[in-house]
């Protein structure tokens, strides 16, 4: 694996009992501005056994609405909003409230696996691809659990978006790094 394998950090998942309100904060409060919507209510939601396994969650697990939004610069934020959650603790796993995971942006997938997993991580899924706003060729991501528990996504997106076309805004990416 390269240096550059990991270039840096996408973005950051927040779950919120409230996507409106924590939207309303993120712009107002902190100048974030929304790109786009990967899911929401008039959309199935994101449920079964995979997704309650991917975000280490109790069972009936469902992921309503999704959103994406820009910082000045750097990681974005993604807010999570979720159904059916009794009673969700502090942030220990992707459906509770709280900043859920940290998404690094990696060159080669499966070298990052590679290396997260015989470090003590868990692979919690293998590569998916990323879909709607997010979608293109080799555009994929996958959860891995950190030994101390925390939720990691890696995720690439070398081709380009279909959100790209609706909008000047854009996620961040990290620079390639030159060879010196």
């Amino acid at each position: 694996m390269t240096a550059n394998s990991i270039r840096g950090i996408d973005h950051i998942g927040l779950t919120v009992p409230d996507i409106a309100s924590a939207e309303r904060f993120l712009i107002d409060g902190l100048g974030a501005q929304f790109i786009y919507e990967t899911l929401n209510r008039t959309m199935p939601p994101f449920e079964g056994l995979a997704v309650e396994h991917m975000m280490q969650g109790p069972p009936g697990l469902r992921i309503a609405v999704i959103r994406m939004y820009r910082m000045a610069n750097g990681p974005g934020i993604e807010l999570f909003q979720y159904d059916q959650v009794a009673e969700p603790r502090p942030a220990l796993r992707g459906c509770d409230t709280g900043w859920q995971h940290v998404a690094l942006y990696v060159d080669d997938m499966q070298a990052a696996i590679d290396r997260a997993v015989a470090a003590g991580a868990e692979l919690l899924n293998q590569p998916w691809d990323l879909i709607a706003n997010e979608s293109g060729p080799g555009n994929r991501f996958c959860f891995l659990k950190a030994p101390f528990g925390a939720l990691i996504e890696l995720i690439t997106f070398p081709s380009p978006q279909p959100y790209e076309g609706t909008t000047e805004l854009r996620r961040w990416k990290p620079p390639v790094e030159k060879a010196s």
